[in-house]
Formats: C-alpha cells, structure tokens, sequence
C-alpha cells in the first residue's frame, strides 16, 4: 500500500510489531475495477466449478503453515497463541459448507398459478460485497462472510480491523488459487470502510464492530438502497438457576466472561443468579477465575491485554463506577502489580450490582463478570431481557422447564443452555435489537449475499383471456356498461 503509514503497537509490551500503510483512492479504485470484472466471469461459472474453487480455498488452508500469522495476531491484539493459531487453522470448514450449499440451495419452483406456466425463483449474487471487520476474531469472521459472498457469486473487498491488518493481509495467500482481483484486502482506518460503503461500485456490506459504528453504516446502506449484515455487539446475559449444575455453570462461565479478556461479541457480561445458589456459585466461579494466568498471548497464558489503552480504560471506569456504587470485587478490579507495561487488567468479578449500573447497561467489551442477585427464575429472565441489547443469552440449569421457557422468553438472537459461545455453521449467527441486523452463517447467511429474480415461462405461448381488451360479457357479468 502507498498511503500512510503507522506503527503497529503490541499491546503487551508496547513495543512496535511492525508498520502497515492505508490504500490509497488509486490502489481502491483498482482494486473495485479488478474486483467487478472478475465478478463477471466468476457470476458466469456453474455451481459446481465454484464449489471446486472454494473447496480449492480450504485445502489450501488445511495445508498452510499458520505460524507467523498466528504470531502477528498476538503481536498485534493481544490473543493467546494457542486460540490465534485455532482460529487461523480451523476456517476450512466454512468454505466447504457454502460450497456445497450453493449447489444444493439454487432456487425454488412454485405451484403454478396457470396451466401451461413454468414458475420459480432463482437466487443472483450482487456484485461486489465489502466485508469491514474486527479485531477480535479477524480470519474467523472474514471467513463466515466472504465464503458465503462468495458461493453466492460474488467478489469480495475486506477491509481489515487497523489493529490486526498484519495477519489479515498475511492470510490472505489462502485466496491466491481463486481468479484474480475476486478476492482483494484494502487496510485503512474509518474513512476507507466509508468509501467502500459509499461506493456505486459496491453492491453488499457485511460489518462487525460497535453498536454506534454499526448504526452509521446501516444508515449509509439504506441511504443507497443497499443490503447490509450488521453484528454490532452486545452485552450479554447468563442466568444461574436454582437448579444449576454449579460446578459446570462456574467452569461455563469463565470461560463465557474471559476467553479472549472478555473481547467475544457474545462474552456473557451480565450474570444473574438465583439467590438460593448465588454464594455458592460465586465461591466456584472466584476460585475457578483465580487459577487463570495473566499475561502475553506467546506465554503459557488464558488472560492476555486488552487491545488498546482505550479499551482498558473503559472496562476500568465501568467497574470504578459500579464500585462507587456499592459493587465489590470478589476478583480483580485492578491491573496486575506484575504486568503494569501493556494494557493488562485481572478477570474481575463484580457482585453486589444492580441493573441500573453503567456497567449493566453499556457493552464493557472486557473480562469482567458483573453479577445481580435475583429472587428468582422469572426476575432472572426479566432483567435479562432489560437491555438494548440482544446478541446472545445463556442459561445454566438441569430443569427442563426452565430450558424450554428461557430458550423462548430470552429477547437474543442466540441462546445457549449450558454451553455457552460455541456456533454452528448451519445455523444462523446474529442479534436482536441494537445488536445487529441480518444473519451470518447457515441458509440465512448464504441469502443476505444473493437476491431473488422470479421467472415465469409459458414454454406453448397463447393469448390469455384475462389480457386487454377485456370482452363484453365481463361488463355485463359486473353489472357495469362501457362508456362512450
């Protein structure tokens, strides 16, 4: 890239990774001029020769060495290496699956509504989709949405997180098997995502970033009349029932409140546990939160930095403030005395907090565990749903009641019942409320980058009777006359 350049800072030792550089306007206008001739030829390509290029993508993937990728995202974000190099390695599977979805999911034939008439719908991709994508899981994601773009037949143009655009661009060799210019990654900062959402050259946006973020470029889609995906994040809820399996619950949930410093769209941030179990359950989980390591992501670590000095110092005024306000930290609240270079802070569980705290009310996007005392199954549920939020919730409980009725009442587009986190690729991935619009991953996925044509054929073409001009007996039948 020849724009300008800047450094990239590790965020455990605030030592320098390396540099990266912003497209230019020249570089993104080649880049869409390369990315809608190629869209052309590959729109043109049958399903199954397609499928063989995604499937081409993932040996590739399969067969790649992801070290110094790996690497890169530590060095950039933070991440353990052990769950960067797991993330790198296991996308394989997600170009298989829309490979052969898109061959096996291409249209639909319809009852006709005429004797003599063929009628269906067949599914087009767009054109050129943009993908702007976060920091936290920057292959993963990219992946879920450019294989489904893709199987669809479109092109696709990433617009990497600025803080891991080192990895992303070294990815990016998984892609070379596949025509060129169909695949391209433009690094840049706020104002190059814009240009693509703004471009009449771009034909889709696939987003995942904060709710705020998130709202402009949905206004900016809608402005053009444009489809977009919009994961924006959440605050999300796990309740701990009276009938908790309470030593599974307290392991479910650091790693639901942790993984990643608690950096996961889908972190379970506000807990509510029922009276009955609360002290138990805090025992547990306090015990379990304190056997986490702390430290750089290419140690032997669970707890790696927050990604910016930014990032920490909202996690740290939101439990100050839910301290100030009567919370107590049973773990953390602190940056660690031996790792004060970095952006580090300890998993922290906060109990005592009531839903009116700032931190139950805003996405902490940190390892923090806020927990509300509740009297019951129904008052869990009810806080739960009181939030402008709606990604994911979680439950832990053995009644079966319990399950069906949270997995019914709870206002998220996810809900996990004893396992929390986890995702399936054919099923449908995203949010309710102020957490997102659209869907990625499954047949939704695969749809939010193709747009529907309905055809109708009458292969032995006739006049029909309904056509102009109507006969007279129609009139007559009507009770109505013609007029002169």
């Amino acid at each position: 890239m020849a724009g300008p350049s800047r450094p990239v800072v590790d965020p455990a030792t605030l030592g320098m990774a390396g540099k990266i550089a912003e497209a230019t306007d020249a570089e993104m206008d080649a880049a869409l001029t390369a990315a809608t001739e190629a869209q052309k030829r590959w729109k043109a390509l049958d399903a199954k020769t397609r499928a063989k290029h995604l499937h081409g993508v993932a040996n590739a993937i399969e067969a790649a060495d992801f070290t110094r990728c790996a690497e890169l995202m530590v060095r950039e974000m933070g991440k353990p290496y052990p769950e960067a190099i797991g993330e790198i390695a296991n996308c394989a599977p997600i170009f298989r699956y829309y490979a052969e979805m898109a061959r096996d999911e291409a249209g639909k034939i319809a009852g006709t509504t005429q004797a003599g008439s063929f009628q269906y719908a067949r599914y087009e991709p767009y054109g050129v989709s943009v993908h702007i994508m976060p920091y936290n899981f920057p292959i993963l994601l990219m992946c879920w949405t450019v294989a489904a773009s893709l199987a669809a037949g479109n092109a696709c143009i990433i617009k990497p997180a600025e803080a891991t655009t080192l990895s992303t661009l070294d990815y990016m060799a998984v892609f070379r098997s596949l025509p060129e210019g169909l695949v391209s990654c433009l690094p840049g900062g706020a104002a190059t995502g814009k240009a693509l959402v703004e471009s009449g050259r771009t034909h889709a946006v696939a987003f995942t970033g904060s709710v705020a973020a998130g709202r402009r470029v949905a206004v900016a889609c809608a402005e053009r009349t444009k489809p977009c995906v919009i994961e924006a994040g959440g605050s999300d809820p796990l309740i701990v029932s009276a009938h908790a399996p309470l030593e599974v619950a307290a392991a479910g949930s650091v790693t639901a409140a942790f993984h990643l410093s608690g950096q996961v769209c889908t972190s379970a941030e506000r807990f509510f546990v029922v009276e009955s179990v609360h002290d138990e359950f805090i025992d547990l989980f306090a015990k379990k939160t304190k056997a986490l390591r702390v430290g750089n992501g290419m140690d032997e670590t669970e707890i790696g930095p927050l990604v910016s000095e930014a990032a920490r110092a909202k996690v740290m005024r939101l439990v100050d403030d839910a301290i100030a306000n009567g919370a107590k930290a049973v773990t953390g609240g602190r940056i660690p005395p031996a790792h004060n270079t970095g952006w580090f802070y300890e998993p922290t569980i906060l109990t005592g907090v009531t839903p009116d705290m700032a931190i139950c009310r805003e996405e902490c996007f940190g390892p923090v565990a806020a927990v509300c005392r509740v009297r019951d199954f129904d008052e869990a549920i009810r806080l739960a749903n009181d939030s402008p939020f709606g990604l994911g919730a979680s439950i832990f409980t053995t009644d079966l009641a319990e399950a069906m009725e949270a997995s019914e009442r709870l206002e998220a587009g996810m809900v996990w019942v004893n396992n929390p986190l986890i995702d399936n690729d054919a099923l449908p991935f995203g949010g309710w409320k102020a957490s997102g619009i659209g869907r990625e991953l499954g047949r939704q996925g695969l749809d939010a980058f193709r747009r529907t044509k309905m055809v109708i054929i009458d292969h032995k073409p006739v006049v029909q009777d309904w056509w102009y001009p109507y006969p007279d007996e129609w009139f007559r039948r009507a009770g109505g006359r013609k007029h002169v």
